[in-house]
C-alpha cells in the first residue's frame, strides 16, 4: 500500500484546496491515521499569518499535529535559501519535516504551492522535484476556468510531458472548475488523447467565489449588521453610484453592492429589494469611505428581523472595488456551508471507489538520491548499530560523526590519539560528547587484541611482537573490535588506501562460508531510481565461478537496500547471438548463478549474457530479448571484469550526474566498508549508514 500522495496544480486559483479536502475525506474513510503536509506556505511569520488550507484540514479532520509540524518553509525562507545556492539544504529541511510527520501517520497527503506573478523559482518543476524526493505519486489538478476545451487539453498534455520527463508517477488528472457546458466534450477528449485516469469537475460558483465573511476579513472591514449571514457567497459586485432606478436593474442574485457610506438611499433600497419577492437576493452591502449611515437610517436597519451583511471599509469606492475583484476565494475552517459544498462537488464528479483503489494500492517506484539517502538514515536509525571509525583524527570523519550522532543514526567509536582528536573537535567547534574515543596503544583491550591476533596468525609466522606492532595500527585495531564483537561494523579509507582498509578483514574476519571471494557493489542513485553495479572495485578478472558468486552477492546486497534483484550479467552480446571467450565466461557464470538462485534465492531473476542497452531499455529489450524477465528493467548489473565495471560506473556517475554510493564490500562475515580518499562528509555519513544496515541484515540472518 502506498502511504503518500502529492497534489500539484497547473496554475493558481485551480481549486486545489477543494481537491485536497475531497481527498482527505476519501482517505480518512479507508485509512486510520491520515496527516496533511505542505512543503511550502505563502505566509509571513512576522505578521503572524497562517496557511488557510492547513488550518482547514487540521480543523475539519481534528488532526492532532501542531500547525508548525505541517509545513517546512515559508516561500520567503525558501527563496532566501535558493538565492544563496542552498537548494540541497532546502530539500533536506523539507524531507526532515516530512519524515517527522510520516513517523506519526499511516498516510500523508501533501499539497504543493502555486504562486501568482513572476516568482519563477517556485514553478511547477519545484513541486515535481519535491514530490519525487518524497517518493510521492502525484494527482495533477488542471485549472480549467476560462479555458476552452482545446486550451485545456493542450495544457494537460504539456504538464503530462513534463511529469513523464521527470519520471514522476501520475495517479490521476483532475480538470477542475470547467465551464459546465464543456464537460462532456472534455471528458471524451481526455479519454481519447490523454494517458491515465482523468476526471472533470465543473465550475461551482459557490466554491469559486468568496463569501461576504472572506471579503470582510481580507479587507479588514467592520461588520455593522448581519454577522450571522457572512457565509453568503459573492457571485459578482456592483458599484452603486447611479440613481436607484438604474441600480435596481443591475442587481443580480449574489451581488455585493459597493456604495459610499453616506448613500442612505442605496442602503434602504437594497434592503427593500432583499425583502421583495420579485427581486434577486443580494449577498451583502459594502459601505466605503469610512462612512456609516446616520442614526435615523440605523434605526430603520435595526428594525428588520434579519438582514444581509452590511460591512464598512475605509477605502474609497474605486479602491475597494479593485480589492474585491482581486480576492481569491478560499474554503475557510468556519465556513461549513462551503466545506459541505466542496465535498459534495468532489464526490459527485469523482469515482470514489476507483480513485481510492488507485491511491491506496499505488506504490511508487521512484527513488531519488535524496530519497534514498533519507531512507538509508531512517533504516539505520531504526535499529542503532555501533560503528568504529579508525580515522578519528581526520576533520571530515569528525564532521560526519557529529551529523551521525546528532541524528542518532549510530553509536560511534573514534580511534586515534585522544589529545589530537579532542583538539580537532574543539578547533572545529563540534559536539561529540557521545562518541567513544580510543587510543589503541594504551587501551584496556590492547593486550587481549594483540594476543588474539597472534593466535589467529601464528601459523603464518606472526610473532607476539609483530602482533603488538600491528595492533597499534588503527585499521587492525578497528577490525579486531569487529572480530571480537565490540562493534558491529567498520568504515575507513578517507586517509588510507583500499588495501590498508580491507587487508585486516581478509586476514581474520574472512569471508562467509558460502563465499570464496570478497567483492563490491556501487549503488548508483540516478534521478528516479537506484541501481546496483558489481564488481567495480575489487576483482580484476573474475572466473566464471567467481562472477556467479559476485552476481548472487550483489543481488543479496541490492535486496538489503530495498532494490528488487533483477540481475543482468553483462557482455558485448545478448542471448545466444555472440561467441568468444569473454561471452562464454559470462554465459557459464549465468548458468551457475541461475542454478544457485533456484536452490537458495528463488525470487532472484538472473539473465545473461546481455548488453547494457538491452538490460535497461524496454524498447531494445523487445527486439533483442523479448521473452526475458530481466531485459529492459534490470536493477543489478554484473560486469565481466574490473576494467569494464570501474569505467562504466564512473562514466554514468559523471555523464548522468548520478550519486555513486560505495564501494560496498560484500562477502565478509561482518561489514567493513572502504571510503574514497576524496570522499566528502555526506559520503562518509552514507557509508556509515550503509554499514549499519548491513550489520542489521547480518544479525537478522544469524537468527534464522
Amino acid at each position: 500500500m502506498a502511504n503518500k500522495l502529492y497534489v500539484a496544480a497547473t496554475e493558481p486559483r485551480s481549486g486545489k484546496s477543494a481537491i485536497s479536502l475531497g481527498l482527505m475525506e476519501l482517505l480518512t474513510r479507508n485509512i486510520k491515521k491520515v496527516l496533511f503536509f505542505k512543503p511550502l506556505v505563502q505566509t509571513s511569520h512576522r505578521l503572524g499569518e497562517r496557511d488557510n488550507t492547513i488550518n482547514l484540514i487540521k480543523s475539519q479532520y481534528n488532526l492532532c499535529t501542531d500547525y508548525e509540524e505541517m509545513y517546512a518553509y515559508t516561500v520567503t525562507e525558501a527563496s532566501h535559501l535558493i538565492s544563496l545556492g542552498r537548494q540541497a539544504e532546502l530539500m533536506d529541511g523539507i524531507m526532515a519535516k516530512y519524515n517527522s510527520l510520516a513517523a506519526k501517520s499511516d498516510f500523508i497527503l501533501c499539497e504543493g504551492i502555486e504562486l501568482e506573478g513572476a516568482t519563477a523559482s517556485f514553478d511547477f518543476d519545484v513541486n515535481v522535484e519535491i514530490a519525487n524526493n518524497l517518493g510521492c505519486p502525484v494527482i495533477l489538478v488542471a485549472g480549467a476556468k476560462m479555458k476552452t476545451p482545446d486550451e485545456l487539453i493542450r495544457s494537460i498534455k504539456l504538464y503530462h510531458e513534463s511529469l513523464e520527463d521527470r519520471s514522476c508517477e501520475l495517479v490521476a488528472t483532475i480538470a477542475n472548475r470547467l465551464d459546465p457546458s464543456y464537460v462532456e466534450e472534455v471528458e471524451e477528449e481526455l479519454k481519447k488523447s490523454v494517458k491515465g485516469t482523468s476526471y472533470v469537475i465543473p465550475n461551482d460558483e459557490n466554491l469559486g467565489n468568496p463569501s461576504v465573511g472572506e471579503v470582510a476579513r481580507l479587507l479588514n472591514a467592520e461588520i455593522l449588521y448581519g454577522e450571522e449571514n457572512l457565509t453568503r457567497h459573492v457571485r459578482s459586485f456592483t458599484i452603486a453610484a447611479m440613481q436607484l432606478r438604474n441600480l435596481l436593474e443591475r442587481i443580480d442574485y449574489g451581488t455585493l453592492i459597493i456604495t459610499p457610506g453616506d448613500r442612505s438611499d442605496v442602503v434602504l433600497a437594497c434592503l427593500a429589494a432583499v425583502h421583495s419577492m420579485s427581486m434577486p437576493n443580494i449577498s451583502g452591502i459594502m459601505l466605503t469611505g469610512g462612512l456609516v449611515p446616520e442614526r435615523a437610517i440605523q434605526t430603520v436597519i435595526e428594525g428588520f428581523q434579519e438582514t444581509v451583511p452590511i460591512i464598512a471599509v475605509s477605502e474609497n469606492t474605486f479602491e475597494a472595488a479593485i480589492r474585491v475583484d482581486n480576492i481569491h476565494a478560499a474554503i475557510t475552517p468556519d465556513n461549513t456551508r462551503k466545506i459541505t459544498q466542496a465535498l459534495a462537488v468532489f464526490e459527485r464528479n469523482i469515482d470514489m471507489d476507483e480513485l481510492s483503489d488507485k491511491i491506496i494500492k499505488k506504490k511508487t517506484t521512484i527513488v531519488t538520491p535524496k530519497m534514498f539517502e533519507s531512507q538509508l538514515l531512517q533504516r539505520a536509525k531504526a535499529d542503532k548499530q555501533h560503528i568504529v571509525l579508525p580515522e578519528g583524527e581526520t576533520d571530515r570523519i569528525l564532521q560526519a560523526a557529529e551529523v551521525l550522532l546528532r541524528r542518532e543514526v549510530v553509536d560511534l567509536t573514534l580511534l586515534g590519539n585522544e589529545d589530537r582528536i579532542k583538539e580537532r573537535i574543539s578547533s572545529l567547534g563540534l559536539h561529540l560528547d557521545n562518541a567513544q574515543i580510543i587510543e589503541p596503544g594504551i587501551s584496556s583491550r590492547f593486550d587481549d587484541y594483540a594476543e588474539t591476533y597472534y593466535d589467529l596468525r601464528k601459523a603464518k609466522g606472526i610473532t607476539r611482537d609483530n602482533a603488538r606492532d600491528l595492533m597499534r595500527d588503527l585499521n587492525y585495531y578497528g577490525t579486531m573490535m569487529l572480530y571480537k564483537g565490540h562493534c558491529d561494523g567498520m568504515v575507513s579509507g578517507a586517509m588510507h588506501t583500499t588495501a590498508d582498509t580491507i587487508r585486516p578483514a581478509f586476514q581474520f574476519i574472512k569471508t562467509k562460508p558460502e563465499c570464496s571471494i570478497v567483492s563490491s557493489v556501487f549503488l548508483m542513485c540516478l534521478n528516479d531510481r537506484v541501481l546496483a553495479y558489481g564488481d567495480c572495485a575489487v576483482n580484476p578478472n573474475p572466473t566464471a565461478e567467481e562472477l556467479a558468486e559476485i552476481a548472487i552477492s550483489s543481488a543479496q546486497t541490492a535486496a538489503i537496500f530495498g532494490i528488487q534483484p533483477l540481475v543482468a550479467m553483462l557482455s558485448y552480446s545478448s542471448g545466444k547471438s555472440g561467441k568468444g571467450e569473454q561471452v562464454e565466461k559470462v554465459r557459464k557464470a549465468t548458468e551457475i548463478a541461475q542454478e544457485r538462485a533456484r536452490e537458495l534465492f528463488p525470487h532472484f531473476e538472473i539473465e545473461g549474457p546481455i548488453q547494457y542497452d538491452a538490460a535497461v531499455d524496454p524498447l531494445v529489450a523487445k527486439t533483442k530479448m523479448p521473452d526475458s524477465k530481466v531485459a529492459g528493467k534490470a536493477t543489478v548489473f554484473v560486469f565481466p571484469d574490473l576494467n569494464t565495471g570501474n569505467n562504466t560506473y564512473k562514466a554514468v556517475q559523471r555523464s548522468a550526474n548520478a550519486v555513486a554510493v560505495g564501494p560496498i564490500l560484500q562477502g565478509l562475515r561482518k561489514p567493513v566498508n572502504d571510503l574514497s580518499r576524496g570522499c566528502l562528509v555526506p559520503d562518509i555519513v552514507n557509508t556509515v549508514a550503509i554499514t549499519a544496515v548491513q550489520a542489521q541484515a547480518e544479525k537478522q540472518m544469524s537468527k534464522k
